[in-house]
C-alpha cells in the first residue's frame, strides 16, 4: 500500500521506517514481552529509552553539558505558561517579539503572570523596496533599544506555522548580550530542521508533533545558568511538575512522562542520525522549500504572500485566485493523495507543511499537481 504525502501542520507526517518499526515492536520491545507503553517509566528498560533520546537529542543539537533538557506535557501552550512561571520569579517583566498567531498566543498567556512589552510587531502593513506587505506577513525591524535592559527575558518565535513566517537567523546581533537579557524561543515547529547556535539561546521550548514525534511531548532546553544563577526560584505558583530546575534535576521523571511519545521520539532522533543529522536534513528541506517556492513564484495564477526574507522553510501558505477553487483543488488533491492542504481559517487559503519526515517526493508530487490544477483551471 503506497501511503499518501501528509502535509498537515500537526500533528504531522512521520517518518515511515519510525512507524515500521514501532510497528514491530508494539508487542515486544525488545524480546522483553512488554509494549513500551506496559513498561514502567522508572525501570532499566524505559530508562535506557528515555537516555538514549535525550543523548541523541543532544548529538543532534550540538548541546553543551551546560544545556539542561527535560520533557514535559501540557504542549506548547502549556509552555507559554511555564515560562513565566519558570523565570518571573524575581522579575516580573518580559519582553516579547510579535510576529503571529503563535507569538501573540504567547505573550498573552505570559501577561496573566507579569509585566509584558511588545519590543516590535509585525501587526501593522509595511513598505519597503520590494512592494507593500500585509500584517504579519514579515519580520519587524528590531534595534537594542527597544528590549528593556532589566527585562527578565526576551521571548520571540522562530517559526510562524499559521502565516508562514521564519526566522531564518535570529536577530541577536542587534539585542542585548545574553548575559543582560535571556533569550527564549518558541521552536515547535522547526527544531531540528537546520542547524543553529544554541550557545546564543537561553531557552528553547516546543511541542513535538512537527519534526520530533507525537502530540503529547514537550521539551524544553535550558542554559544552566539561566535556571541556576539568573533566575534561581520559579514563581510561587508553578507547579513542581512544570519546574524546568526539579525535572532536570529528576531526568524528566519527577512525574511519570509521556512514555510512548518519548520512546517515538528517540526513533526519530535516530532517523535522524542516519540521515545524516541536521546538516543532512538542512539541505533536503532547502531542496524543498526551494522547489515549492519556484513553482508558486513562477505561476501567475497561485499567489503567496510572505516578505522572501520571512518565508517559512516549514510551513507555506499560499492562495487560488478564487475561493470557488478550493474545494475542487482539496477535491484533485486528495484523490492524489495530498493530504492536510486547507489553510488555517485564521489566513485562509492553502498551506503546505513541509517538515523534516515529508521527502523531497512528497513536494514534487504537490508541484505536479498544482501544474495540473492551473492549467486545467487558469
Amino acid at each position: 500500500m503506497t501511503r499518501p504525502y501528509n502535509f498537515s501542520p500537526g500533528p504531522a507526517t512521520l517518518p515511515e521506517a519510525v512507524l515500521l518499526q514501532a510497528a514491530d515492536e508494539m508487542l515486544s520491545w525488545r524480546g522483553t514481552g512488554m509494549s513500551v507503553m506496559e513498561m514502567s517509566h522508572r525501570g532499566k528498560h524505559f530508562t535506557q529509552i528515555a537516555e538514549q533520546a535525550e543523548a541523541d537529542l543532544r548529538s543532534l543539537l550540538g548541546l553543551t553539558e551546560d544545556h539542561r533538557v527535560v520533557f514535559l506535557q501540557g504542549g506548547a501552550s502549556g509552555q507559554n505558561a511555564f515560562v513565566p512561571m519558570n523565570l518571573l520569579g524575581q522579575n516580573p517583566r518580559c519582553d516579547y517579539i510579535d510576529t503571529g498567531h503563535w507569538s501573540q498566543k504567547s505573550l498573552k498567556e505570559a501577561a496573566r503572570y507579569g509585566d509584558v512589552h511588545v519590543v516590535a510587531s509585525a501587526a501593522q502593513p509595511m513598505r519597503d523596496a520590494l512592494g507593500e506587505w500585509q500584517p504579519y506577513t514579515y519580520l519587524p525591524e528590531l534595534s537594542a533599544d527597544m528590549v528593556r535592559a532589566d527585562a527578565a527575558y526576551v521571548h520571540l518565535c522562530g517559526n510562524e506555522t499559521i502565516g508562514g513566517v521564519e526566522y531564518q537567523t535570529f536577530p541577536w546581533d542587534v539585542l542585548p548580550p545574553a548575559t543582560q537579557v535571556p533569550r527564549v524561543v518558541d521552536m515547535s515547529s522547526h527544531i531540528l530542521s537546520r542547524p543553529m547556535d544554541f550557545s546564543q539561546i537561553d531557552l528553547a521550548y516546543g511541542g513535538a508533533q512537527k519534526n520530533i514525534g507525537p502530540s503529547g511531548l514537550t521539551f524544553a532546553i535550558v542554559q544552566r545558568r539561566l535556571i541556576e544563577e539568573r533566575c534561581p526560584e520559579a514563581m510561587s505558583i508553578c507547579p513542581s511538575v512544570f519546574d524546568y530546575r526539579l525535572q532536570a534535576a529528576n531526568q524528566s521523571m519527577l512525574n511519570t512522562p509521556s512514555t510512548y511519545a518519548l520512546y517515538l521520539a528517540g526513533l526519530v532522533f535516530q532517523w535522524l542520525l542516519g540521515q545524516g543529522g541536521v546538516p543532512a536534513i538542512a539541505e533536503i528541506n532547502r531542496q524543498k522549500a526551494a522547489l515549492l517556492y519556484g513553482a508558486l513564484d513562477a505561476s501567475s495564477f497561485y499567489s503567496t504572500r510572505v516578505h522572501p526574507q520571512a518565508r517559512s522553510w516549514m510551513n507555506i501558505p499560499f492562495f487560488l485566485p478564487e475561493d470557488r477553487l478550493m474545494a475542487p483543488f482539496l477535491e484533485g488533491a486528495e484523490a492524489r493523495g495530498l493530504l492536510g492542504l486547507k489553510g488555517h481559517k485564521a489566513v485562509g487559503g492553502l498551506r503546505a507543511s513541509i517538515y523534516n519526515a515529508m521527502p523531497l517526493s512528497g513536494v514534487e508530487a504537490l508541484v505536479a499537481y498544482l501544474a495540473e490544477f492551473e492549467k486545467e483551471h487558469a
